[in-house]
């Protein structure tokens, strides 16, 4: 569900009130062709060749429309898989151990002299256009209108699963027990919200891979590091339209 010509300044008005019944039926019924598009195979599978944030977001990596407006860079070389990022995140937020809320995935690249492996951590990119509230039946997921990250109302989540098929990033789990979707918040809850300035998956890390902040601070460490031009920074999945706040790096 693409969403053309959406100025920067609109982009608050994101959400299902916005979606028509004829809209979300159709998404319901394409539900199958969704899922091999976006879920049937590896996140990379439908993404183009590296890019500049400018190229692949446009005058978005220009502008942020929240206050404040939080996002991460993820140094994508720098990850050694020690996974104490998951660790942290599963403790922080209580996460059953077949669930996630963010997850580190392998990448194998091969060229004349060799292999070479990448882990590439993953995690709701917290999209100024995310399909996942758009295509929700209840307005369970929703895009807070202060922060902008993309959370989940579990008192209203019917268990339908629709936004796990919205979802490009494969972001979502389903509560067994709960009976509804559970997602990042970027640890609104259970840190941001009680004055932490990191997210545990951030701070769990040796490496510093993952950088949060605040992406409407121009002398925030993470929007240097996204608009630094020595080194290209990329979204996954550009091509979904969705306009992610998950950037990514090297070096």
């Amino acid at each position: 569900m693409k969403k053309n010509n959406v100025s920067l300044e609109g982009l608050k008005n994101e959400g299902l009130e916005n979606v028509s019944t004829e809209e979300r039926r159709s998404f319901l019924k394409m539900g199958l062709a969704v899922t091999g598009v976006f879920a049937g195979g590896t996140i990379f599978s439908a993404t183009s060749s590296v890019k500049s944030v400018y190229a692949s977001a446009g005058a978005y990596a220009e502008k942020y429309p929240y206050k404040p407006h939080y996002g991460m860079v993820i140094n994508q070389d720098r990850c050694i898989d020690c996974e104490r990022c998951l660790q942290a995140c599963k403790k922080t937020n209580h996460v059953p151990d077949y669930g996630y809320r963010t997850a580190i995935l392998e990448k194998e690249t091969r060229d004349a002299v060799g292999g070479k492996r990448e882990f590439i951590p993953v995690l709701c990119n917290h999209c100024n256009l995310p399909q996942c509230t758009r295509v929700c039946p209840t307005k369970a997921t929703y895009k807070d209108q202060t922060t902008g990250i993309v959370s989940m109302d579990i008192t209203k989540c019917i268990g339908c699963l629709t936004c796990q098929l919205g979802c490009p990033y494969n972001a979502r789990y389903f509560s067994e027990e709960k009976h509804a979707v559970y997602k990042c918040n970027f640890c609104f809850d259970t840190r941001l919200s009680k004055g932490e300035k990191e997210t545990a998956c951030a701070e769990a890390c040796p490496a510093q891979v993952r950088i949060f902040g605040d992406l409407s601070d121009q002398g925030s460490q993470l929007y240097k590091r996204v608009h630094q031009i020595e080194k290209s920074v990329w979204v996954l999945r550009p091509e979904a339209g969705t306009r992610p706040n998950v950037f990514y790096t090297r070096g």
